[in-house]
């Protein structure tokens, strides 16, 4: 009698053979001998692709076995190209990384790449040799080098958290703040109590912040004739100023501010489209005391 295992597959065959004849994998001549053969076969294994139960119990949907294999194809390919690594070239690319390392420490980082990039060459297949390579190519301003290596690391080792630190760095410093925050976010997942990569990541949500109350104040056009307005839905929505707004109206200083000449000026100038309407405006002495 068939193993339960042995039926799984013999189902996920039926279900490729028939998909086969049903997509024209397989021509009209050739599809009635298949058919039989996939009788015979579930007949042989006790296997009924059309039965609810075992499609419950062997369906391994949404994969199926053409998607399965290629998976397997593609982690043979990997373990081919793998490098096989001596001992020895092991060591000697542990010496490298720490002769690398006390090059970092001295700033002299070109040397420190030189020796690292060694230590790969011996032995490609350590995160933490592109980790550190990452962090000297940031020292040195070649941020997009060290994202590139920040990938390579989380590729050979996806739990590698020091990876994403450093990926989110290099993206930070190309002003990438979305990405920078995308890697720390990663890098939290896997050390939920690193204080650098939580220190960071707010650094970085805050720089998003940033850009975004300087695109509301910094008005973007909108059409012809837009001249700079600031964006009045972020205005509205911004807490401060709604409050100081309900103060105005309770004090009644809103009739003075609508009766003052030089807030009617700065108001049409900013409506206007009159560059620094708004913050002259906002930092008029009498419209902070209303």
């Amino acid at each position: 009698m068939a193993s339960e295992n042995k039926k799984a597959l013999v189902f996920s065959i039926l279900e490729f053979l028939q998909k086969s004849c049903s997509d024209g994998t397989i021509s009209n001549d050739d599809a009635e001998g298949i058919e039989v053969a996939m009788q015979c076969i579930g007949e042989a294994f006790g296997v009924d692709p059309t039965d609810e139960a075992q499609q419950e119990a062997y369906s391994t949907k949404p994969a199926n076995l053409l998607s399965i294999f290629e998976v397997y194809l593609k982690t043979k390919s990997k373990s081919k190209g793998a490098k096989e690594v001596s001992a020895e070239d092991k060591a000697k690319a542990e010496e490298l990384k720490a002769a690398g390392n006390r090059q970092v420490a001295e700033r002299n980082y070109p040397e420190a790449i030189k020796l690292y990039t060694e230590a790969i060459s011996l032995n490609n297949n350590q995160a933490v040799y592109y980790a550190n390579r990452a962090a000297a190519y940031s020292q040195q301003g070649d941020h997009q080098k060290a994202v590139d290596d920040a990938k390579k690391a989380v590729e050979i080792d996806p739990k590698y958290s020091k990876a994403y630190s450093r990926m989110g760095h290099a993206y930070f410093c190309l002003d990438k703040f979305e990405d920078a925050i995308t890697a720390y976010e990663k890098g939290l997942e896997l050390d939920p109590n690193n204080a650098t990569l939580k220190s960071s990541l707010a650094t970085a949500k805050s720089k998003v912040n940033q850009q975004s109350v300087e695109r509301s104040a910094g008005g973007e056009s909108s059409g012809p004739g837009a001249g700079g307005m600031p964006d009045l839905s972020a205005l509205l929505n911004n807490p401060a100023l709604m409050g100081m707004a309900q103060q105005m109206m309770q004090s009644g200083a809103l009739n003075e501010f609508m009766n003052n000449p030089e807030m009617a000026r700065m108001a049409q100038q900013m409506m206007g489209g009159g560059g620094g309407g708004l913050s002259e405006m906002l930092n008029n002495p009498e419209m902070m005391n209303m």
